[in-house]
C-alpha cells in the first residue's frame, strides 16, 4: 500500500511539474520592435549563419524581431533614454520559437557537426548544455527578452568587450579585464534597460528580460515571418 502512495505520489508531481508551463502558437500579445522603435538596426544572428550552429535556426524565416507589447513598451523607454545620450539599438534576438531552441539542443546531440567554434573556443559542444549556456527552455520563447547591443547614431560600432553569443566569461557583465571605455559602455546600456524594466543575467552582458513579463509560464512555437 505505501508503495501504491508513493507511486501515485510521484506521478503527481510530474503532472504537476508539466503543467507549471504551456505551449502556445498565439501571436496576438507580439508585434515587431519596428512598429515602436524606428531608428533600431538589426542583425538577427538565428536567421543566417553567423551563430555558434553555424546555420539558419529552425523557425528564423524572416529577419523580424517580435517581443510582447509589454516588454516592447519597456524597450522602447530605454531606447529613448539611450537616443538622448546618443546611441541606437542594434538587436540580435527577441522571441525566440521553442522549435529553435530544441534545434540548439539537437545540433548540441550531434557529434557530426561542430557549428562554428569561434563562438565557444575553450569549451566543449557538449558543455554548452552541462553549463547551462544553452537551456532546453529558453527566456527568450517567452517573448519578453532581448539581446542587444548600442551603436552610435550613424550606426557606427560601440565597443563592449566582446560579442553575442560569446560562450566565455569574457561576456559576464562584471568581466575585469575590460577597459575602461568598454566598462563604461557596458553600464550605459546596463543602466538604461534597468531602468526602463528590465533585469540582466550574470553570464551575458547583452541579455536582459522584462521584469514583470506577461506570460511567465508560457512558452510559445510561432514562426518568425
Amino acid at each position: 500500500m505505501k508503495k501504491i502512495i508513493l507511486i501515485a505520489f510521484i506521478l503527481f508531481c510530474f503532472i504537476q511539474a508539466g503543467l507549471t508551463s504551456e505551449i502556445s502558437y498565439d501571436n496576438s500579445g507580439f508585434a515587431p520592435v519596428y512598429t515602436v522603435i524606428d531608428d533600431a538596426a538589426y542583425d538577427i544572428r538565428y536567421y543566417s549563419s553567423n551563430n555558434f550552429t553555424g546555420a539558419r535556426i529552425n523557425g528564423y524565416n524572416a529577419p523580424i524581431a517580435y517581443m510582447t507589447n509589454e516588454s516592447l513598451k519597456a524597450l522602447a523607454i530605454a531606447a529613448e533614454d539611450l537616443r538622448k545620450q546618443g546611441y541606437r539599438l542594434l538587436i540580435w534576438d527577441t522571441y525566440r520559437p521553442q522549435k529553435a531552441v530544441y534545434n540548439f539542443v539537437e545540433w548540441i546531440n550531434d557529434p557530426e557537426n561542430p557549428g562554428d567554434k569561434s563562438f565557444y573556443p575553450t569549451l566543449k559542444k557538449t558543455d554548452l548544455l552541462k553549463g547551462q549556456y544553452i537551456m532546453e527552455k529558453s527566456g527568450h520563447t517567452r517573448g519578453s527578452t532581448v539581446d542587444l547591443t548600442l551603436i552610435k547614431k550613424d550606426g557606427s560600432f560601440v565597443d563592449m568587450g566582446g560579442t553575442f553569443d560569446l560562450f566565455s566569461e569574457i561576456s559576464h557583465p562584471d568581466y575585469k579585464k575590460l577597459t575602461k571605455t568598454q566598462k563604461k559602455n557596458r553600464k550605459i546600456l546596463h543602466d538604461a534597460m534597468i531602468k526602463a524594466g528590465f533585469s540582466g543575467i550574470d553570464s551575458e552582458w547583452w541579455h536582459f528580460t522584462l521584469k514583470n513579463e506577461p506570460y511567465p509560464d508560457t512558452y510559445f512555437d510561432f514562426d518568425i515571418e
